[in-house]
């Protein structure tokens, strides 16, 4: 079974969970542990260790998550109803391409049981597993990466924490409908890779946008399907990351409210953070990260695409040469922006389509400016 893959939580974490009080987080989740086994079909999200670091170009440490586990278990939770589940670490396999396997079979089996990973790592190239566990789903992905780089590589590289993205992109089945960066800085990035980002119709945003506007990556992870957090987005002064040390990057307000943004999504259904360094501070991080993911998920509202469109005001812009039809939520003031079906296209999407937008965008429009993401999305889908 793809479950065999994963090793109980050490006793270690065991043992400190035991001491416990019933109110803090640690006795209210359900554990792997040598003796029993989560029941799937009564989990909704999954915490994944994975002890792979080979292909971190950074730096390459033994992967700990004990202190992750012990910072994220003795807080107290949110008045949250969803069932937590911690199942355990996939271990380093004999070869990379093992531990992709195991993890893309564990993860793959989740999504489709409507449970949702949270993957600690191990390098940012396992993010590619992560990705080709929707293989065997049948649908587009849309992956959101909050990096300070964009990570391609070139073709015949071998796959690492720095060029993972090329992987992704070429190989097949190509399932990746849409990428978006947040948070990149221009100096880790060449001109080209930039380039390339816009010729592609993919999206991107610089630090200092999030960081003056954060509100402006809600739309964002709510179209995602997949979300890669690189802890070397965050700035080392708040991470505690003195190894590969960044000076600049997300402190640790803003790269929580990210991850409440990607939990509180209706749509993303497997959540990563990677990049790792085991230290002490990061720990700590990690485990505010993945409270706050959680957190949002407890606020889903269950809206597109799995709710009715009758619940939604209908505006109609009428541009120059196109008509764009916006959506309104009633129940929570969210915005979409409609993607029509395209008869001559290959439409990848098969339908007409919402796409998430904001409030900003839709006053845009009223002013006859095309929103950037809609036009890209419109490129895309005629591919």
């Amino acid at each position: 079974m793809e479950f065999d893959f994963l090793e109980p939580v050490s006793e270690g974490v065991l043992k400190f969970i035991s001491s416990l009080s019933s109110q803090e987080l640690g006795s209210k989740i359900v554990l792997h542990t040598q003796d029993q086994f989560p029941d799937i079909d009564k989990i909704n999200i999954a915490i994944i260790g994975v002890l792979e670091d080979r292909r971190n170009i950074d730096i390459v440490n033994e992967v700990n998550l004990t202190a992750v586990r012990k910072k994220l278990y003795g807080m107290f939770p949110g008045n949250w109803d969803a069932s937590i589940a911690d199942l355990g670490d996939i271990l380093a396999g004999e070869s990379v391409e093992d531990t992709y396997f195991a993890l893309k079979k564990v993860t793959s089996s989740l999504i489709k049981n409507k449970v949702i990973p949270i993957v600690i790592g191990g390098s940012q190239d396992l993010t590619y597993a992560l990705y080709r566990a929707y293989d065997d789903l049948e649908q587009m992905v849309n992956m959101v990466s909050v990096d300070n780089r964009f990570d391609f590589g070139k073709e015949n590289e071998i796959v690492s924490s720095n060029s993972y993205l090329t992987k992704i992109i070429i190989d097949e089945p190509n399932n990746l409908f849409n990428y978006c960066n947040i948070g990149y800085q221009t100096y880790y990035n060449s001109q080209e890779e930039i380039d390339l980002i816009e010729k592609l119709f993919f999206d991107a945003y610089r630090l200092g946008e999030i960081s003056n506007n954060i509100a402006l990556a809600e739309p964002v992870f709510r179209d995602a399907d997949l979300v890669s957090i690189d802890l070397n987005s965050v700035k080392s002064s708040d991470s505690g990351n003195t190894i590969s040390f960044e000076p600049n990057g997300f402190n640790g307000k803003e790269i929580c409210s990210l991850a409440r943004y990607a939990g509180i999504s209706d749509k993303v259904s497997s959540f990563g953070i990677f990049n790792h360094n085991s230290s002490m501070p990061e720990a700590a991080l990690i485990a505010q990260i993945i409270w706050y993911f959680v957190e949002g998920y407890h606020y889903r509202s269950k809206e597109y695409p799995f709710g009715s469109r009758t619940n939604y005001l209908k505006y109609i812009v009428p541009l120059e040469d196109e008509e764009l039809i916006f959506y309104k939520s009633d129940k929570t003031d969210r915005w979409w922006i409609e993607i029509p079906f395209l008869s001559n296209g290959s439409n990848k999407l098969k339908r007409n389509t919402l796409l998430p937008c904001s409030y900003d965008e839709y006053l845009c429009a009223c002013n006859q400016e095309l929103p950037e993401r809609w036009w890209k999305a419109q490129r895309k889908n005629a591919l």
